[in-house]
């Protein structure tokens, strides 16, 4: 039986990271120390991986969307796992204006091809075609992009319909539209897609081809950038959230209601990639304590890290995390390599930042003489050796 946790308290300073003055970049990126001066209503610029907020401008407040609502519409449809399915679109969905892929009626057409649509040409049509595939209706598949937001911790966000048209309760924040991007971004089909510049498939229904082009420009003009979403409508101004990925870090910004979205997103990934470095904290096998084992040998196994956190540190920053360790007190064999036994619980100024398992580096066998027969020959042998 395990025994109650054995919680330590350990406190890490982490010391600048080791940015050059002058980092060496892609030559897109100009190094700048102070973020730029932002003209979007709302901003936000994160750190995919960590999830770490790396800038923000009214961050959290509410503003409406337009198209970039697609992004949870398409990670609801990947994550359905109906992909392969045959959608037949219905007249209502061919009626929605204006931004259209330009769906007839009664087609039939993948999940996955319309997601294509939905992503690279930003089709309303698509939109309502896979709400109304995926959950019946328009109305229903709101909940359950309202569930998703709830889950994600998008505390300021509210869908009223897949596309993004102007609804007055349809709203979202910077920080919102960059957790859940952040969110997407670490499915590898979305990313794929949202990362495609053309894409081509064959009408069903006349035999002819359709082809796609991707309306997201950063695709094209900044190094590196492999997604996610524009949009614009009179209500919500210009929108548009982009990602790039350079040697592994991959960020993501976000501007809502900007005089210059694709301007405004490259000078925010520039001061990303050029003040932040992800630094690995802790490391996959990473010694971390000891747990003693009673009925087995050996008697005691180390607690190892199963994962390996990084995180995004800034230029000359000073990072103070605390380290929480839970371990059990003695565990009774046997033991399993890789078996779990505790986790790492890492904070920073009372912000839960991750757990990390923290499992067996050794197997350990039970012995084989049931506990009686043990303890007396260990009696025994310690008689002969007196």
């Amino acid at each position: 039986m395990r025994r109650p946790f054995v919680v330590l308290f350990l406190v890490l300073i982490l010391v600048t990271s080791s940015i050059p003055a002058r980092a060496s970049m892609d030559a897109a990126a100009v190094f700048s120390a102070k973020p730029p001066t932002v003209g979007a209503k709302g901003a936000a610029l994160m750190d995919v991986n960590s999830g770490r907020l790396l800038f923000g401008k009214n961050e959290e407040e509410r503003l409406p969307m337009a198209s970039t609502t697609k992004i949870m519409t398409a990670i609801l449809a990947i994550e359905s796992g109906k992909l392969d399915e045959l959608v037949t679109v219905s007249s209502k969905a061919v009626q929605v204006e204006p931004s259209s892929i330009w769906l007839e009626a009664g087609e039939q057409i993948s999940l996955l091809h319309l997601v294509y649509g939905l992503m690279l040409r930003s089709g309303n049509d698509a939109a309502c075609a896979i709400a109304e595939h995926l959950a019946g209706s328009v109305s229903a598949f709101a909940e359950k992009m309202n569930e998703k937001a709830k889950e994600l911790g998008m505390a300021n966000t509210n869908f009223k319909n897949p596309h993004g048209l102007p609804d007055p309760d349809h709203y979202t924040t910077a920080l919102d539209l960059a957790k859940l991007s952040a969110y997407a971004l670490r499915n590898r089909q979305f990313t794929a897609i949202v990362s495609t510049t053309r894409f081509s498939i064959l009408n069903r229904q006349t035999n002819t081809p359709r082809v796609w082009y991707n309306k997201n420009r950063m695709l094209e003009i900044y190094p590196g950038a492999d997604g996610v979403k524009t949009g614009w409508t009179r209500a919500a101004g210009h929108c548009l959230v982009a990602s790039a990925n350079r040697g592994g870090q991959r960020l993501v910004a976000v501007v809502l209601n900007s005089p210059d979205d694709w301007g405004e997103t490259t000078a925010l990934l520039d001061y990303g990639f050029a003040n932040f470095k992800p630094i690995p904290i802790i490391y996959p096998g990473q010694y971390i304590g000891t747990v003693p084992v009673e009925g087995g040998h050996p008697t005691a196994v180390g607690a190892i890290a199963a994962e390996v956190f990084v995180w995004p540190v800034g230029r000359g920053e000073q990072l103070q995390m605390c380290f929480l360790v839970q371990l059990p007190g003695p565990i009774e064999a046997p033991l399993k390599k890789g078996e779990i036994l505790g986790h790492l619980q890492i904070s920073q100024q009372g912000t839960t930042l991750a757990h990390i398992p923290l499992v067996a580096d050794q197997a350990v066998p039970q012995y084989l003489l049931p506990g009686i027969w043990r303890n007396f020959l260990q009696l025994l042998l310690r008689g002969r050796c007196q």
